[in-house]
């Protein structure tokens, strides 16, 4: 319940500060003119959009299972984390066309000084609380928490990218110089956008856990299923922040159902210490179905 707590409270808090940083954005635009700050204004446009959608996904993910979704809502993150992917391949494809009409009319910026300090700001922001958001996720399995921090680690590199060209363009007074840098930004951001899709489609996929995790998954059923003969099929899915386990349990065919039960209540719960956020089906089978494969115990 905490962590639950405190990732709505980050998810609120990431709304507020990517509406600031968008402020400041817009400003160096304003100031300068410059169609690679104009670009990150855009993708700052994008962070915010991507804040709203992370904060309604993880207040849907809470919700507990219903009759309608027994399984839960736990999917509702990586639906928002291919909705933050599709949002920044469309602010990708704007910038570039900014960028077209601006190297087809160029123009140098104003206010370089002004400007410059402006966006350095907000990028400073942006690095501090990228940190914080990828630093939750992972610790709360937030699909679309981490998805939000990392894209704004792109747009951190983006700006940094565009503050160092502005430099060139001030002292080269190549004014196309400032278009190619918006374009090289919405390269930057449509490889971001894929990679964020990417990964939620593997989530949505029903992807198995790391092979880290599925052998502690094995080792804790190998020294927790005394008495039963052997467990084989072993499965493993993520949803969200949710983990679930499902495998068969041979035991003896003259063990009662008492005695059965006792065995996969001791597993499941040696399973729920060692992985947290987990859902467990375990499928007892009398001896005559063994494999002779899997996890052997006896």
């Amino acid at each position: 319940m905490a962590i639950t707590n405190k990732t709505l409270a980050i998810a609120a808090i990431s709304l507020g500060v990517g509406l600031v940083v968008l402020g400041l954005k817009t400003l160096a635009w304003w100031l300068t003119g410059s169609v690679a700050l104009y670009s990150d204004a855009l993708e700052s446009i994008v962070n915010v959009v991507t804040a709203i959608v992370a904060l309604l996904a993880v207040r849907l993910a809470q919700r507990p299972a219903d009759a309608a979704l027994p399984y839960g809502y736990h999917k509702a993150e990586y639906f928002s984390a291919v909705i933050v992917g599709v949002m920044i391949i469309i602010a990708a494809i704007l910038i570039m066309r900014e960028a077209v009409l601006g190297f087809m009319n160029p123009q140098m910026p104003d206010a370089p000084v002004q400007g410059m300090a402006v966006s350095i700001a907000a990028t400073a922001i942006n690095v501090v609380w990228a940190q914080v958001l990828i630093r939750h996720g992972r610790k709360a399995r937030s699909p679309a928490m981490e998805a939000d921090g990392k894209h704004l680690m792109t747009d951190v590199v983006s700006t940094i990218g565009v503050l160092a060209g502005l430099a060139l363009v001030y002292l080269t007074g190549f004014a196309q110089l400032d278009s190619v840098l918006a374009a090289l930004v919405a390269l930057n951001i449509l490889w971001s956008g894929w990679g964020v899709i990417r990964e939620s489609v593997g989530g949505l996929m029903d992807v198995a856990v790391p092979a880290e995790t599925q052998k502690t998954i094995r080792d804790v059923i190998a020294v927790n299923a005394d008495g039963a003969i052997e467990a084989h099929d072993i499965r493993t899915r993520q949803a969200g922040k949710l983990i679930f386990i499902d495998f068969h349990l041979v035991v003896p065919g003259a063990m009662s159902v008492d005695n059965a039960h006792t065995i996969c209540d001791r597993i499941e719960a040696k399973l729920r210490e060692a992985v947290k956020d987990v859902q467990i089906t375990i499928h007892v089978e009398p001896e005559e179905k063994a494999k002779h494969s899997g996890i052997v115990v006896l």
